[in-house]
This record gives C-alpha cells, structure tokens and sequence, in this order.
C-alpha cells in the first residue's frame, strides 16, 4: 500500500468538548511534537484553530515534515432548509486546505463529511444495522441524495475530493446506509473501521466488498463487549467514547490485520489517519493518551505500514 500514516488530535483528548474547557488538554504544539516525533506523516485538522490558521497552520506543520490528512465535519445532507447554513463551515475547511496544500508534504487532504444524524438517532446507537425502520424513509434518502450531491460539487469545483465518512448516531451509521449513500452518489468512502464496527460491520469484509469507493482510511480498534452493552442499556451514543469503547490498536476486536491485508489486496493508496477517540476525564488520562498514539504508530510498523 502506498499509504500515508497520520493521527488526530481527538486521539489526544483534543476535540470540541474539550479544547479551551479542559485545562488538561495538551497545547498544539505539544500534540505537533508527539506525533511527529512518534512517525506519522501528518495529522487531522481537529477543531477550527486548533493547531492554528492559515499560513501559521502551514508553517507548524512544514517545520514538523507533517502534512494534512483532512478535516470532519457533520452535515445535515437531508434536510435542505439547513444544509445552506453550515456551507460557511464547509466553505471555510477548503480555505485552510488550500493555505496548506503544496507547502505541506503528503496527499492533499480530504473533506470528511459526516451526516449529521438527528437526537433519537443519537440517543440509539448502533441498532440501525438490525432495525432499518431507525433508518431514513424513501423521501429522506432523496433528499438525502441531493444534499450529499451539492456538497460534492462544492468541494470538487474547490479541487478536493470528499470521503463520506460512517458515524455513530447519525442516518449514515450501519454498513448498509453506507451502502444507500453509494447507490445515490458517486461519493468515495472513509472505511472507519471503529465507527462501522458500532454500526454492526465486519471492517475487514467491508474493504473487499467497498474496494472501488474507498478514498480514505480512519484506523480503529474497538471492544465488541463494551459496545454490546452500551446498545444493550440503551446508553446514548456519547457512552461510546466515555467508556471507551475505542482502544488502543491490537487491544480490541476489530480484525485489523484482515483489513489491512484487503486494502494491501486492492492498492489503496492515500492517507490512513489513526484513531482513538477518547473523552478524558483527568490529567493522568491525556497523558497516557500521548503514550498510547506512540504505540499505535508501532503496531502499524510492526505490520509494515
């Protein structure tokens, strides 16, 4: 595979719930450090401004040798009243790819666009995959389609290609809403092996069967005990990185190996972002957070990635 390793700062602990809230939470260029420092080739954009904006954002990550793998973002593809409003948003992910594109090393980064998904989606994890009723109805999945189709076309005129990505507690969760956004779109798919794992998939069996649309790699390991009883108890889908369901790789149940021998299978190419999706609760948890992303780097060399 002619792939590019980087990680995210949400492996870190640094996401929208607790950057500028948490005071635990390792500065920018502490997390810049670790994950150069630890092998990777790039990282996730994380939370606006995070690790900086525009020509400050390009020099941090040049001066690293790390590139920009991309940026996600929620969007609610199916309702055509509120789809506009968050253009903005999207409008302004390209304007941060495009101060980094060709000053930065690495493949070009991607827009990771995620469905928005509704509150009893979110309230009800991972249950879509066995109850298509929780799933979109005709007309939902048509309006569906044409919202995802006017995000496409947005990004493409800005010269980046999109990767739909599969999120818990959202209207694209289970592997076959996957499967109904690439029956309506000619979208590429992030194969988020944590996030389908949720969803009730085989991420292994999923890289052979979705091998033409894969575009990008979201690396996780999850543990199918802790899942199972998240839906079991009817936890909502926050439960999911509280208890940390996503651990480091190699520690769960998600058969990587066998995701990684049908990506080798089928020439991916690109970018492979790893991670750990964590919500700390102390100091002592972000700092072994730091030390789990170095193995992570590990497990992946040692398999040859």
């Amino acid at each position: 595979m002619d792939v590019t390793v980087a990680n995210a700062p949400i492996s870190y602990g640094a996401f929208e719930l607790t950057v500028g809230i948490d005071p635990s939470v390792p500065e920018a260029a502490l997390i810049l450090d670790e994950v150069a420092a630890a092998g990777y080739g790039g990282i996730d954009l994380g939370p606006v401004g995070f690790l900086g904006a525009g020509p400050e954002l390009a020099e941090r990550l040049a001066s690293r040798g790390l590139g920009l793998a991309g940026a996600y973002l929620e969007l609610p593809f199916s309702d055509p009243d509120g789809l506009p409003g968050l253009f903005q948003e999207l409008d302004a992910m390209l304007d941060t790819f495009d101060a980094v594109r060709g000053v930065v090393p690495g493949p070009a980064p991607r827009p990771t666009i995620a469905d928005a998904g509704s509150p009893e989606r979110r309230a009800a994890p991972g249950r879509s995959h066995a109850d298509r009723s929780r799933g979109l109805d005709a007309d939902g999945w048509r309006r569906f389609g044409d919202g995802l189709r006017m995000v496409l076309a947005r990004c493409r005129d800005r010269g980046y290609e999109p990767t739909l990505h599969p999120e818990t507690g959202t209207w694209v969760e289970a592997p076959w809403e996957v499967e109904a956004a690439m029956e309506l779109t000619d979208v590429g798919v992030c194969l988020e092996t944590g996030h389908l794992y949720v969803g009730g998939g085989d991420p292994a069996d999923l890289a052979r069967r979705w091998s033409g649309r894969i575009n990008h790699v979201h690396v996780k390991d999850a543990h199918r005990a802790t899942i199972a009883s998240i839906i079991e108890a009817g936890e909502p889908n926050t439960a999911i990185w509280s208890r940390e369901a996503f651990c480091a790789l190699g520690d769960g149940d998600v058969d990587l190996v066998g995701v990684f021998s049908a990506l080798s299978d089928n020439d991916f190419g690109g970018w492979m972002v790893v991670e750990q999706d964590i919500f700390p609760q102390a100091a002592e948890r972000f700092a072994q957070a730091i030390l789990d992303q170095r193995a992570n780097r590990r497990f992946l060399n040692d398999r040859g990635i």
